[in-house]
């Protein structure tokens, strides 16, 4: 026999959670080995079960989903975050895939898209809610817009910063002194709508333009 996918299921409503482990126990290639009503709790169950999924709801009372994902990404690497909530404002949708979610689902979906989704993150395939997807989709073409307004030179720096080049290095690279440096390095952290340089790197990179 297979080795049972093992889930740890974390959200606040007991209800959400009973329902959750009703229909999950009738799978036979899932195990729920643990549940918890907050992110520490969450967290904690990761640690002692070892779980290759967890399902993860965004707002609880002592620590909300996004922070709790960001731990057990740190943590335990190798776990697959499944997000399972009825928020899809961007406020959190972000925050939470950038933590290190690796699919977000609403709990308008059925039971057998959660196992699907349970199924595909153990497989190494996202799965992700139309709207979500879409909201992502945008941020990815506003960032593209973003250093389209950068001038070829402030590019040039800009690609700099993203392969970890102080503002000396960068300045010997172009052959433009430090302080012309600084005064590039400045209009793209505006541009940018960032608040420093390992932000600016940070973009840079997530947008391949470090190499």
């Amino acid at each position: 026999m297979e080795k049972k996918i093992k889930v740890v299921i974390v959200d606040d409503h007991d209800m959400v959670r009973m329902g959750l482990i009703t229909y999950l126990h009738t799978e036979l290639d899932i195990e729920v080995v643990g549940e918890g009503k907050n992110g520490v709790e969450g967290i904690q169950l990761v640690t002692e079960r070892k779980p290759d999924v967890v399902l993860m709801d965004l707002v609880m009372n002592e620590m909300d989903g996004i922070a709790a994902t960001k731990e057990i990404k740190i943590k335990h690497p190798e776990v697959k975050v499944i997000i399972l909530t009825s928020f899809i404002d961007k406020e959190k949708v972000f925050p939470v895939i950038e933590a290190g979610a690796f699919s977000y689902l609403l709990k308008t979906a059925s039971a057998d898209e959660i196992v699907n989704a349970i199924r595909q993150a153990v497989a190494g395939n996202q799965v992700i809610e139309g709207k979500i997807a879409g909201l992502m989709m945008n941020r990815m073409q506003e960032e593209v817009k973003k250093h389209e307004k950068l001038t070829s030179r402030e590019f040039e720096v800009l690609q700099l910063i993203g392969r970890g080049m102080n503002n000396k290095e960068i300045g010997e690279a172009l052959f433009i002194g430090i302080k012309t440096v600084k005064t590039h390095v400045s209009n793209i952290l505006a541009k940018l709508e960032v608040a420093d340089r390992t932000q600016a790197a940070i973009y840079a990179t997530k947008q391949g333009l470090d190499v």
